[in-house]
């Protein structure tokens, strides 16, 4: 007989018990940290601002309930919410970025000289401080400086040229170009990183097959990276919607310039009308993810989702000819 204890099968069990009560504690230990953070500077906020948004209250002093009163005010207040207008101009800056950035990032993929250099130089804007992006494009659309000497020195009047930020129908354009000059460095190298995933085998016989670069360019590189691109436009509508740095620092708001964010930030700060300021928060934040959402079905109807490599009708022509061969397959069996 042998004379191993009876318990000792189980205890490899119990061993194995305490070793994943141990994992778990130490999960639980790690994760406490960065969830009190999260709770404590994200949650606890964000529930406060909601519950702020229905008092007619400042910083400091009495608060009185108004109920749904701020949010009606909102959508009543033509220069608030019409604020949101100025948006459409950033997002038509959002679609020079995209298309630019997706033409740089090709340039790089089919190698030019200098490339190293020429990603620095694109990539370093993303890199400056927007604050001093403004500062800087303040002076370079002053009338008399940095963009009219250059447009002097090309042959044109001073007197012939616009006031680049006080005239309201070309401030928001110039407003908008800054962004497009600070974000399309970092989404190229977004677009570059994803296309440099493709497989290589796949440009050379394109090559072999006598492809041009736009061929390869509309049926390799344009399918591979539908994922990326979906991030970007997500990424790019959200961030026009949200536009503060450009109109703040370098127009504080004024001539027509003024964005949703610029107007919250003045009627929170200035007015100090928290719980209205509230109310616009929480109304931007149904907006970017009304477009969010409506995006993601919108490239789901598409391109399923910006993920596959076939569309979506490419997957209804192959569902409709499986069922036609099935019909075929059934009438064969009846003869």
């Amino acid at each position: 007989m042998s004379n191993v204890p009876e318990n000792a099968a189980a205890e490899p069990k119990k061993r194995g018990m305490s070793q994943k009560t141990q994992k778990t504690i130490v999960i639980l230990v790690f994760m406490a940290v960065p969830l009190a953070l999260l709770l404590l500077f994200t949650y606890i906020p964000f529930g406060k601002m909601i519950q702020f948004s229905f008092y007619n209250m400042k910083y400091i002093g009495k608060r009185t309930f108004v109920g749904l009163a701020n949010y009606k005010q909102v959508f009543k207040n033509k220069e608030l919410f019409g604020s949101l207008v100025v948006s459409l101009y950033y997002m038509g800056g959002g679609v020079v970025q995209l298309a630019l950035s997706l033409l740089f990032a090709t340039m790089f993929v089919f190698k030019v000289k200098g490339e190293a250099l020429w990603k620095a130089c694109m990539f370093f804007p993303y890199l400056i401080c927007g604050i001093a992006i403004g500062f800087i494009f303040k002076f370079f659309y002053f009338h008399g400086y940095v963009l009219d000497t250059i447009l002097m020195t090309l042959g044109m009047e001073l007197e012939d040229l616009p006031l680049w930020l006080q005239n309201t129908s070309i401030n928001n354009i110039s407003l908008a170009a800054t962004s497009v000059w600070r974000y399309t460095g970092q989404q190229t190298i977004l677009f570059l990183g994803a296309m440099m995933s493709v497989d290589t085998s796949l440009y050379e016989a394109a090559v072999l097959d006598g492809c041009n670069r736009w061929q390869q360019f509309r049926y390799i590189i344009l399918p591979s990276i539908k994922s990326i691109i979906v991030l970007n436009i997500i990424l790019c509508v959200s961030g026009c919607l949200s536009a503060f740095e450009p109109p703040y620092v370098i127009t504080n708001g004024s001539f027509g310039t003024a964005t949703y964010f610029v107007k919250m930030n003045s009627v929170a700060h200035e007015t100090q009308k928290v719980g209205l300021a509230s109310a616009m928060a929480i109304i931007l934040l149904v907006i970017i993810i009304a477009f969010t959402v409506g995006q993601q079905l919108f490239f789901k109807y598409v391109f399923n989702n910006g993920t596959d490599s076939e569309s979506r009708e490419a997957v209804r022509r192959k569902k409709k000819e499986e069922k036609a061969a099935k019909r075929l397959a059934g009438k064969g069996m009846r003869v």
